[in-house]
């Protein structure tokens, strides 16, 4: 077990009334102008803290997905289960995935009745981009270095299944079986847990499926097809609208990505609903990937950085992004979903974690 180095805490404080977006934390990202960024797998808002002092963020604003990019209804979760930014834009995912219903305790008919249901939450099947500038989204605004460029909120083509990466994928001979049967998350199904954008290059990181001991990475690139409408572009063998990049995680699944550099780093997890370590993962050399790849932890591109510290029932990592902490520009920022008690320190204030990352 590779034991991680803790730089600092970060204390993230938000506004009164908000005791339950810190037990759902899902994806966070630092924009260059030091805000944070962050996603709930409960909610439909971003949430910006901006730095009030070094290492607190505060001055809690949240922001509706809905202002910027039209949901196909207002009932169900987003599930925001990544988060990037790239090229001035706050890029997002859903989870793509159904999910089971879980027993509520009350009657054993009926539970027994609501494990064999499934339900699928359209708005899950989102990927979209919203423009940053001033530290403000906007639905559409003038590029903040090239103001003759505008920059326009948008989304992956929604279609009657899901969008158009998932139409693609039912073809797959990986992963479509797993899409068609739609088997839920947590349970080896398809679920997309982490989201990482460099240039043009838009990368997936997904939770399940995991083959044989090997997790996967999407690779994509969109294209504006029209005003708040993104397609695919061909960038696979054959026209194929997407990579597959297979990394053994010692069998985890990806539970989140990001770049350091033009290497990424990839936080790997349990795949289905169970107490597991979480570990840290170096891919080297990703973004010069022609096609498919294999890579395993032999290769010299695939390394361990870490293992996350283990409390059962609670501190479950889920987000992560680059952070500069005490002169380390590589280090690693983290929040959890059920953070444990000893970091709340108020109902609407909670701490996460900078690890450092070894060159």
């Amino acid at each position: 077990m590779q034991q991680p180095f803790l730089l600092s805490r970060v204390l993230l404080r938000f506004e009164r009334g908000t005791e339950d977006l810190i037990g759902e934390l899902s994806a966070v990202t630092l924009t260059p102008d030091g805000n944070l960024w962050l996603g709930s797998d409960e909610l439909n808002t971003i949430e910006r803290l901006s730095q009030i002092e070094p290492y607190i963020f505060g001055n809690h604003q949240p922001f509706s997905v809905s202002d910027f990019i039209p949901l196909l209804n207002d009932e169900d979760e987003i599930d925001i289960e990544g988060m990037d930014y790239a090229n001035s834009y706050l890029w997002l995912t859903g989870s793509h995935s159904p999910k089971r219903r879980q027993p509520k305790g009350k009657n054993p008919e009926k539970d027994i009745q609501r494990l064999a249901e499934t339900t699928i939450d359209l708005n899950r099947y989102l990927i979209g981009r919203i423009p940053v500038s001033q530290g403000e989204l906007h639905k559409s605004c003038a590029h903040p270095d090239d103001p003759g460029k505008r920059l326009t909120a948008a989304c992956l083509k929604s279609t009657k299944d899901g969008n158009v990466l998932l139409d693609a994928l039912k073809q797959d001979s990986h992963l479509g079986p797993f899409i068609s049967t739609a088997l839920p998350s947590k349970e080896n199904g398809f679920d997309v847990e982490g989201l990482a954008v460099c240039k043009h290059k838009i990368f997936l990181g997904l939770r399940g499926p995991v083959l044989r001991g090997w997790a996967v990475l999407l690779e994509i690139e969109v294209e504006d097809q029209e005003p708040g409408v993104l397609t695919l572009k061909p960038i696979g063998k054959e026209g194929r609208l997407y990579k597959k990049h297979f990394v053994h995680l010692n069998g985890l699944g990806i539970r989140e990505i990001c770049f350091c550099g033009k290497h990424l780093i990839i936080l790997a997890g349990p795949t289905m609903e169970l107490e597991g370590s979480m570990r840290v993962f170096r891919f080297k050399g990703i973004l010069e990937q022609d096609g498919d790849s294999l890579t395993s932890q032999d290769s010299g591109q695939l390394e361990v950085l870490f293992d996350l510290p283990f409390t059962i029932g609670s501190d479950h990592a889920e987000g992560m992004a680059m952070f500069p902490c005490l002169g380390q520009p590589n280090s690693l920022l983290v929040v959890y979903d059920a953070p444990d008690q000893t970091r709340i320190i108020k109902p609407d204030t909670v701490y996460a974690d900078v690890f450092m990352l070894k060159k």
